[in-house]
């Protein structure tokens, strides 16, 4: 069964759709069957990938949460071998508010992975930059979410409120979920800050915090554009070296050693004053 992966982070510009489109390529590379989910109604996992907006108005994501298509029917393959996407659009938008009088609303998304999850290795969610319904649906359908964290000075601005809500979900609706880790992106090597962001969230999160740093690189700015990944576009780039290690530690993590049991490791302050245990 795939492992499915939710790619989450409130805050917008962190380098969450960079992070699951290349991550994706990357393992897509090492012979891994992979799909992404395109949650994000803005689409640029979809574009990100050559799948432009006007050619998926009946085959996306928006058609498969109001059951109105099987996921079956909306996976599209894309240049990359082994990697395929379910695509969305801008139609998305009104998914926050049909899902809401629908019965098993925050289930939508995870039943309909049910029907594919032995077809792949690895299932990637890219969420939206919002906890609203789309990205519940998204934590209530993963095992495991993976935290982009931009290496800037309001870089835990957010955290704890997206931690804060995976504890809920955990306890209501996804007993399993748990952290799958925290990636680092946006690292500038002449920056005094982005060293001591860094030392800071290891020091908080430990062996959650993944050893492959992203670095701020202007090819991996670019590649969207041509509608490639970061594999395609400049091979040779420190981007895509870079993500190519991320994904090498990430298949290292799932399928190279027994996973232990998760325990209470972290205890966040929620917005409202409130502490969550998050099972890290």
């Amino acid at each position: 069964m795939a492992r499915i992966i939710c790619v989450a982070n409130q805050k917008g510009g962190v380098g969450k759709t960079t992070t699951s489109v290349n991550l994706a390529a990357a393992l897509s590379e090492m012979s891994r069957q992979v799909l992404i989910v395109d949650m994000d109604p803005q689409g640029n996992a979809s574009s990100g990938l050559g799948v432009k907006r006007y050619e998926n108005q009946d085959n996306n994501i928006y058609q498969v949460l109001i059951g109105e298509k099987s996921i079956h029917e909306t996976i599209q393959s894309t240049q990359i071998k082994n990697l395929d996407i379910v695509p969305a659009n801008p139609d998305l938008v009104g998914a926050e508010i049909e899902l809401v009088d629908m019965p098993q609303r925050e289930y939508r998304l995870k039943s309909a992975l049910r029907e594919v999850s032995g077809k792949y290795h690895y299932i990637l969610i890219d969420c939206p930059p919002s906890l609203g319904l789309l990205t519940v649906n998204s934590l209530s359908a993963a095992e495991t979410f993976l935290v982009p964290l931009q290496c800037e000075y309001y870089a835990l601005e957010g955290l704890s409120q997206l931690l804060n809500t995976a504890g809920l979900i955990k306890k209501s609706l996804n007993t399993d979920l748990r952290i799958e880790g925290i990636v680092l992106t946006m690292f500038d090597a002449r920056n005094n800050l982005s060293h001591q962001v860094v030392a800071e969230i290891q020091s908080h999160f430990a062996e959650k915090v993944f050893s492959a740093i992203i670095p701020r690189n202007v090819r991996l700015s670019e590649a969207p554009s041509h509608g490639q990944t970061i594999f395609q576009y400049d091979p040779k780039s420190i981007g895509a070296k870079k993500y190519k290690e991320l994904a090498e530690e990430l298949d290292g993590r799932v399928y190279g050693h027994k996973e232990s049991e998760s325990t209470p490791a972290q205890v966040v302050a929620s917005d409202s004053g409130q502490e969550s245990e998050i099972y890290v």
